[in-house]
């Protein structure tokens, strides 16, 4: 699996240096001043896309970077489980959003499951935000779509219950998201950033299992 990623990555990513030629921007429409990121890689969506259609975006992990891998999502939550992106069968599988998920990451809450591999590899380093000094590094995940590349930012890391409120999918814009992530926010065990949310908010939730069958570990972050 760790071989199949690598060459992935080797085909369809390519790394940015901040430069006045190359730059990736992220204007925020209701700030007094546009703000501006340069996105950290750049994707091949065409490449990846040959090898598999179900592919809906990229993820960047900025304090963890060798999270950074092909996210997809398929027509239930057990498919790519065990799959790899290249549909290959191997315990490690692909990150994947949740099968009742809008496309492109605009459900108002989009959950990312990927197994915490013993290696490293898929979610097997995102336990490390459990640590002040992992978010303090950098609190920003990015998602890169053949749309547009989405810049996140870190507002809970908890250990939750399998069952629990946090894998809510909302429906739409509204009280019940903002209500939703002040919630969230409050779960978290790591001091982060507050964070004042609005009713469009689309937020990210990164899920991976702890060893434990009644838990997972769970990172949160809200498009900025």
């Amino acid at each position: 699996g760790t071989d199949e990623y690598s060459k992935i990555q080797d085909m369809a990513v390519t790394e940015i240096q901040p430069s006045a030629e190359v730059r990736k921007e992220v204007v925020l429409p209701d700030a007094e001043e546009d703000q501006t990121w340069d996105a950290p890689i750049e994707i091949d969506f065409a490449s990846l896309q040959v090898v598999n259609k179900d592919i809906e975006g990229w993820i960047y992990v900025e304090a963890i970077p060798t999270i950074s891998y092909p996210v997809v999502q398929g027509e239930d939550n057990d498919y790519y489980l065990h799959r790899t992106f290249e549909k290959q069968d191997n315990f490690a599988g692909t990150l994947f959003l949740d099968y009742k998920n809008t496309e492109q990451f605009e459900s108002p809450n989009t959950i990312i499951y990927g197994h915490n591999m013993k290696n490293g590899s898929m979610f097997g380093r995102l336990t490390e935000f459990r640590e002040q000094e992992t978010y303090d590094t950098s609190p920003y995940i990015w998602i890169l779509t053949p749309e547009g590349d989405f810049k996140y930012q870190i507002f809970s890391a908890y250990v939750a219950e399998v069952d629990s409120d946090t894998y809510t999918l909302i429906k739409g814009p509204g009280k019940e998201l903002v209500d939703y992530a002040e919630r969230m926010q409050g779960y978290s065990s790591i001091i982060c950033e507050r964070t004042a949310f609005e009713s469009t908010d689309k937020i990210i939730t990164l899920s991976t299992c702890t060893g434990d069958d009644s838990t997972r570990y769970v990172v949160q972050a809200v498009r900025i």
